[in-house]
C-alpha cells in the first residue's frame, strides 16, 4: 500500500548526448544525491533559445532522490550540464511504496564510515 512520500523528488533534465547523460547520472549516483536516473534516449526538443525556434535530439533524464538533497544535486547538475541553461524540473510525488522510499532514503544517505 502506497504512503505519503513527503520525502522523496524526482527531477527531469535533459542532455544533449548519451555520453553526458551517463557522465552526469554516474557522477549524482557515486556522490549518493541520488538513488537511480533513468536515461530516457529517442527524444527531439524543440524549443525557443535566443530568439529563435530550435529543435535538438536529447536525451531525458529521470532524477530520483531526497528533497534534502535538492540543492546539492542542482548544484551538481550546473557543475557537470553543458547547457547554458540546463533543465530543472522538480516533482513531488504524492506517494510511494513503503520498500521503495525505504531504499530511496538509504540509497541518498551518506555512507557508512566503515564500509569499503
Amino acid at each position: 500500500m502506497p504512503v505519503p512520500a513527503t520525502e522523496a523528488r524526482m527531477i527531469m533534465t535533459t542532455a544533449g548526448s548519451r555520453d553526458e547523460a551517463e557522465r552526469i547520472a554516474r557522477s549524482l549516483v557515486d556522490e549518493r544525491l541520488t538513488a537511480c536516473v533513468s536515461i530516457i534516449p529517442g527524444l527531439t526538443s524543440v524549443y525557443r533559445w535566443q530568439g529563435k525556434v530550435e529543435a535538438a535530439p536529447e536525451f531525458l533524464l529521470l532524477i530520483k532522490t531526497t528533497a534534502a538533497n535538492l540543492t546539492r544535486v542542482e548544484e551538481a547538475v550546473r557543475r557537470l550540464h553543458s547547457y547554458e541553461v540546463p533543465e530543472f524540473l522538480v516533482l513531488n510525488p504524492e506517494s510511494a511504496s513503503k520498500p521503495w522510499l525505504d531504499w530511496l532514503l538509504e540509497s541518498c544517505s551518506p555512507a557508512d564510515s566503515g564500509s569499503s
